[in-house]
C-alpha cells in the first residue's frame, strides 16, 4: 500500500525520525536508539515513511541505513505554506489593531 506525505507527518515520532535523518543517514538501530519506545515500533514508522517515500532504507553491509528524501515533503511544505501566509496577513493585521489601540490611549 502507498501512503501519502500527510499520513507520514501527522505522528509526532515520524516528524522526529525526519528530522534525526534529515542532517545525515542513520542506522536502523541508531533511530531506534533515540526513542523510548520499542524496536518494532520504531520499524513500523520507518516502514511507513519508506512506504512514503520520505526516507530510503538502503543496506550496507549488515546495516540499513534511513536517508531522507526531502522532495517527496514539497506537497506538505506547499500545502503549510499557503495557511502560513494566511496566518501572517492576520498577524499583521492583529499589530496594526493592537498599535491603533496605543496611538488611541496615547491621544487621549
Amino acid at each position: 500500500m502507498r501512503r501519502d506525505v500527510f499520513q507520514a507527518i501527522a505522528d509526532p515520532v515520524r516528524r522526529d525520525i525526519i528530522a534525526l535523518v534529515s542532517d545525515t543517514p542513520l542506522t536502523v538501530n541508531e533511530v531506534a536508539k533515540k526513542f523510548d519506545i520499542s524496536r518494532p515500533a520504531v520499524s513500523k514508522h520507518l516502514k511507513i515513511l519508506n512506504e512514503c517515500g520520505i526516507i530510503k532504507i538502503t543496506k550496507k553491509g549488515r546495516e540499513r541505513y534511513c536517508h531522507i528524501q526531502p522532495k517527496e515533503l514539497i506537497p506538505a511544505f506547499l500545502w503549510i505554506e499557503q495557511y502560513q501566509i494566511l496566518w501572517e496577513e492576520k498577524i499583521d493585521s492583529f499589530e496594526k489593531y493592537i498599535m491603533q489601540l496605543k496611538n488611541r490611549k496615547h491621544d487621549k
